[in-house]
């Protein structure tokens, strides 16, 4: 299956299309979040995303997305995780059709992420994600990150994790 996919930067043609993707996927995986506004990111993804100091990466399967990720410079906003004098980014939005799951797309999303982190210059990738997220902590785990913290939080449990670079 995964030979017929094909993974892409994304481009200025692609926002719509993509926006679509990702409010969907949201919404599916997140159901409370389904009245609050765009997250900043999206509402200016080209700016972000397509020439700005993030990066986003889509998967396709003819003319159809199945599969997204990007990342974020990393910006603090979690207090006690903090990369001062590092380059380092935040893992955001990796949304997989679900009968896409489970075929190493995920995988190989994040993969290339990771080279593209690599070639330039970041030394540490950051991400949180959530144990009701079934699958998500071990799937990064496997990923190669390491255990940060867990908040307590009775229902988000934000569960934060990294992994260091080689340059």
């Amino acid at each position: 299956m995964l030979e017929s996919i094909t993974l892409q930067s994304a481009c200025s043609a692609d926002i719509p299309e993509l926006l679509s993707f990702v409010q969907a996927a949201r919404e599916q995986m997140f159901p409370k979040l389904h009245d609050t506004p765009m997250p900043a990111d999206l509402a200016a993804f080209e700016q972000v995303y397509v020439t700005g100091p993030g990066y986003f990466l889509v998967a396709r399967r003819a003319d159809s997305v199945v599969g997204v990720i990007g990342y974020l410079p990393y910006d603090r906003r979690f207090a006690g995780i903090d990369y001062v004098g590092l380059n380092a980014v935040e893992v955001v939005r990796l949304f997989v059709l679900p009968e896409y799951r489970r075929v190493g797309l995920a995988r190989a999303l994040y993969q290339a992420l990771q080279a593209h982190a690599r070639q330039s210059g970041v030394e540490v990738i950051y991400l949180h994600t959530h144990p009701f997220l079934a699958g998500a902590v071990e799937f990064w785990y496997r990923q190669g990150f390491e255990l940060i913290r867990v908040d307590p939080d009775r229902l988000w449990q934000t569960t934060h994790m990294q992994v260091r670079v080689a340059i």
